[in-house]
C-alpha cells in the first residue's frame, strides 16, 4: 500500500512525513500552489473600516499567512474591535496566534456549514462581516451571513493555482509506485486529479483506488466521480488524516 497525499505545501510535506515514521509508504504530488492575492494592498483599510460587534472571518489557514505577512510588511497590527471566527481548529489556532485575539470556530468539522451554527452567527442584522479567503471557493458562507442580515464583503488573501504535471507520465509513475489510496482535501483537487489521469489509467487505475476526504460533500463528489472505496477523516488537519491513515 502507498499513500499519494495531495494536499499543498507545506502541509503536504508534513502529512508524508508523519505517515513515513508510522511506517507507511507515502509520497507527496501537490496538486495547486499558493501566491499572494491581488487584493492584499486593501487589507489595511478593509480592517480599518470594522467597527465593535463586526465580524473578521478567515476561511483558511493560507488566508491568515499572507494577511498576516501582508501587515507585518506594512507595519500594521490587527484590529482589536472586531470578533474573530475561523472555519476549523487548525485555521483558529493560525489566527490566534497572528493576532493574540480570542477565535471562535466550529468544534466539530471544518465546514462553513458547521461553522453557520454556531450561536453568535444567528442574529447578525446590520454588522459588517469581511471574510479572508483564497481566490475562487464556495459561497454558502457569504450567502448565508447576507440572508442574515450582514454586509459581507471579501479579500482575497491567496491565488491557487494548479501544479503542471504531464498526464500519462504522471499517472504511469504513480500506478508504478503502487499507489492506491489518495488523499484528497477540497473539491479543487479532486476534479483536477480526476481530469489529469487519461481516460485509461481513470479506470484501471485511479477510481480504484481507495480515496481519503475531509467532508461528506467531499465524499459524495468522488463518488459521483466513480469513486467506491470513500472515508471520510473527522476533520481537515493533519492529526485527523493521520488517525485515519495509521
Amino acid at each position: 500500500m502507498t499513500i499519494l497525499v495531495t494536499r499543498p505545501s507545506p502541509a503536504g510535506e508534513a502529512l508524508v512525513e508523519r505517515l513515513r515514521k508510522l511506517g507507511h509508504a507515502a509520497c507527496h504530488s501537490p496538486l495547486i500552489d499558493f501566491s499572494p492575492g491581488s487584493e492584499l494592498p486593501s487589507l489595511p483599510v478593509r480592517l480599518a473600516a470594522l467597527r465593535e460587534g463586526d465580524m473578521l472571518f478567515a476561511l483558511s489557514q493560507h488566508a491568515v499567512r499572507y494577511a498576516a505577512a501582508a501587515l507585518t510588511q506594512a507595519g500594521l497590527s490587527w484590529p482589536v474591535i472586531p470578533r474573530y471566527y475561523a472555519i476549523g481548529r487548525t485555521t483558529a489556532l493560525a489566527l490566534h496566534q497572528a493576532t493574540s485575539r480570542a477565535v471562535a470556530y466550529p468544534p466539530e468539522r471544518e465546514t462553513s456549514e458547521m461553522l453557520l451554527q454556531l450561536p453568535e452567527l444567528q442574529n447578525i442584522s446590520g454588522k459588517n462581516a469581511l471574510l479572508l479567503r483564497g481566490n475562487g471557493g464556495r459561497e454558502l458562507l457569504a450567502t448565508t451571513l447576507a440572508e442574515r442580515g450582514a454586509q459581507v464583503s471579501y479579500c482575497e488573501c491567496y491565488q491557487r493555482s494548479p501544479v503542471y504535471y504531464d498526464g500519462p507520465e504522471q499517472s504511469r509513475h504513480w500506478q508504478q509506485l503502487g499507489i492506491d489510496r489518495l488523499v484528497i482535501t477540497s473539491g479543487d483537487m479532486l476534479h483536477q486529479l480526476y481530469a489529469l489521469v487519461p481516460h485509461y489509467y481513470r479506470e484501471s487505475w485511479l477510481l480504484h483506488c481507495q480515496v481519503i476526504v475531509v467532508s461528506e460533500r467531499l465524499a459524495l463528489e468522488a463518488r459521483q466521480l466513480g469513486w467506491r472505496d470513500v472515508l471520510i477523516a473527522d476533520n481537515a488537519d493533519n492529526d485527523a488524516l493521520v488517525r485515519l491513515l495509521s
